[in-house]
């Protein structure tokens, strides 16, 4: 990382903090899940974490979300951990163009989701991570890894929108059950439903989420315990798989206004990855049309302009 840079970072997160705290609000909390309903439209964190361990935030950073979406970046680590290249057998590779629980893509395309981050795409994976495993199981072993990753053991699920979301989760049943039908689900489907429906309702706050992120910024490794947790060609495709597919429909416009790897959720988290730089987290409620988070996303250009870490060159 450019040494300007380092030295600047702090002021530049608080400048950006700062600039966008007036338009904090905007967008549109995702009201279709009722625990997320209830937070606060007007908060707004961002923790950057270099590979040095450097530790840059502001603003509501400290306090825990519900992860969502984001945690399929976690599952899908954990899935090509146990299955290797035979994942890709079970869903592919490709940007959806379609919302992120649609169901029409699927019937076109014989039950095999586009992704691992769309909705359907994160079922089949949850199904991959039950392998040998009941739901509980599965579910500790998906917290227990995030918990290594981020070298925290305080992190956990939040039952109350774990229930919400099983209450409320009635086209994600009807994706699970199409797949079913397909043969592309293993295990019963209320018992993938309950996997996933959990690690979704992962509760983290940015520097705990920026931190388990690092591992994609180092080559595989992450660099503050020390510890190789993918090799360094699966942390490129997984990041390739996170810019081009991480923001659901709106993937291509956060590729040309961000040009990181990323991947959001309806909770108005995003984890974006600067490789052999740094590892950020933004979180903001307030969603756009895809369901990205509005001031998040907002946040991010603005850091990839100043600090010049879009993969494409930059700065600006």
């Amino acid at each position: 990382m450019c040494a300007a840079v380092t030295g600047d970072l702090q002021a530049i997160i608080e400048d950006i903090h700062r600039t966008l705290k007036p338009r904090l609000g905007e967008g549109k909390v995702a009201d279709y899940i009722p625990e997320l309903a209830k937070v606060d439209p007007e908060k707004f964190g961002i923790a950057v974490i270099d590979l040095e361990g450097n530790v840059f935030k502001a603003g509501d950073c400290d306090e825990a979300f519900s992860i969502q979406s984001v945690s399929k970046v976690f599952t899908l680590t954990l899935a090509l951990g146990k299955h290797g290249e035979t994942t890709w057998n079970r869903v592919g590779r490709e940007p959806s163009g379609s919302a992120f629980n649609s169901i029409v893509q699927l019937e076109h395309e014989n039950g095999k989701p586009r992704n691992p981050f769309i909705n359907a795409g994160a079922i089949v994976v949850s199904d991959l991570v039950m392998a040998g495993h009941t739901p509980r199981e599965a579910i500790g072993e998906i917290v227990r890894f995030v918990q290594y990753l981020a070298d925290d053991a305080t992190i956990g699920i939040d039952p109350a929108v774990a229930r919400s979301e099983a209450a409320t989760g009635h086209r994600n049943e009807a994706l699970a059950h199409f797949m079913k039908s397909f043969g592309k689900l293993t295990h019963p489907v209320d018992h993938v439903l309950g996997v996933y429906f959990h690690q979704c309702a992962l509760a983290m706050n940015c520097v705990q989420l920026a931190r388990a992120g690092l591992f994609l910024a180092g080559n595989g490794r992450n660099p503050l315990t020390g510890h190789t947790v993918v090799s360094s060609q699966r942390a490129r495709r997984i990041n390739a798989l996170m810019l081009t597919c991480g923001h659901y429909d709106g993937s291509g416009d956060f590729a040309y206004h961000v040009g990181l790897p990323g991947k959001s959720g309806v909770g108005g988290g995003i984890l974006a990855v600067a490789p052999g730089r740094a590892s950020v987290a933004v979180w903001s409620p307030g969603l756009n049309r895809n369901g990205n988070s509005l001031i998040g996303s907002l946040a991010l250009e603005m850091l990839a302009a100043k600090t010049g870490w879009s993969v494409f060159g930059g700065p600006g």
